[in-house]
């Protein structure tokens, strides 16, 4: 028997980044939860990762704020159809875009697509990432290392080189680190350090854009209900998911997906080279 109290059924799934739709229960994203106020009308974003977990969370509370957009996913074709109908339930525009974000090409041509097919590009949101975990560092061995890092940070580089020429002034950058880039993860050292280099990337480049008018911001999830976590941790691990945070629970990607709503919207526009902490209570740059 776990030592910590279950906060979810024991399951696991073989895959990376993992399938929503296989998950019990599943996430939930806020398509009955969120209460819009047109704060993104009319806005146009790119969403990596968009099709699950906190990146459809992000995409349905877009949506109802009035965004049209473009999600960039891997191969979870299901997951991507169901973020699409959510999507398109609230009025707006859902363009799909499959392929492996850590290709270059891919990249240029997601900014390419969003600009055929949404006009423009006011927003976007580098979310996609995957993990793996292994039990100490010998383990994790060069292929590993350099697919971990072209998808978490490499992908994220690459993507938003090719989107900047494109963005205006006003337009917002919001990426997704972890918790973990602050207190570390001994079972996730590479996924940790792309982490770590997303939070350098994000205090860099926002001040190499404040001159532009271009916010860049990050938000740094603690333990989140997400496809990830069954894709990459044992079932006896995934039961007690979450359960050592103060609040003593999983977060669910609608409680997350506020925080790119505020960077991404006028709210944020005092906001640009910080990091929100959607995390159960761990209190971290204290």
């Amino acid at each position: 028997m776990p030592d910590q109290p279950q906060t979810l059924p024991p399951q696991e799934q073989v895959l990376q980044p993992g399938r929503q739709t296989e998950m019990t229960p599943p996430p939930r994203s806020g398509e009955d939860r969120y209460l819009a106020a047109g704060k993104l009308k009319d806005k146009c974003a790119i969403i990596t990762g968009g099709d699950s977990g906190i990146g459809r969370a992000v995409a349905i509370a877009f949506a109802k704020e009035g965004a049209d957009l473009l999600i960039s996913y891997l191969d979870e074709h299901r997951d991507a159809e169901d973020t699409r109908k959510l999507v398109e339930a609230e009025g707006r525009k859902c363009v799909l875009v499959p392929g492996d974000i850590a290709d270059e090409a891919h990249c240029e041509a997601i900014v390419s697509q969003a600009l055929d097919e949404l006009g423009r590009i006011d927003i976007l949101i580098n979310n996609a990432a995957e993990q793996h975990v292994v039990k100490q560092m010998e383990d994790i061995d060069t292929a590993q290392l350099e697919r971990t890092f072209r998808t978490n940070f490499f992908g994220m580089f690459l993507l938003t080189r090719a989107a900047l020429p494109h963005l205006r002034e006003g337009s917002a950058i919001v990426n997704t680190t972890s918790v973990t880039a602050y207190r570390g993860s001994p079972g996730l050292i590479d996924y940790t350090a792309t982490k770590g280099a997303i939070v350098a990337f994000t205090r860099s480049l926002s001040k190499s854009l404040a001159e532009r008018g271009i916010r860049v911001n990050a938000v740094a999830p603690g333990p989140i209900w997400t496809p990830l976590i069954p894709a990459s941790f044992d079932a006896e691990e995934v039961s007690t998911f979450g359960a050592d945070t103060p609040l003593g629970r999983p977060g669910q990607p609608e409680e997350v997906a506020p925080c790119y709503v505020l960077l991404a919207s006028q709210d944020g526009s005092y906001m640009t080279g910080q990091v929100l902490h959607p995390n159960g209570g761990e209190i971290v740059n204290g």
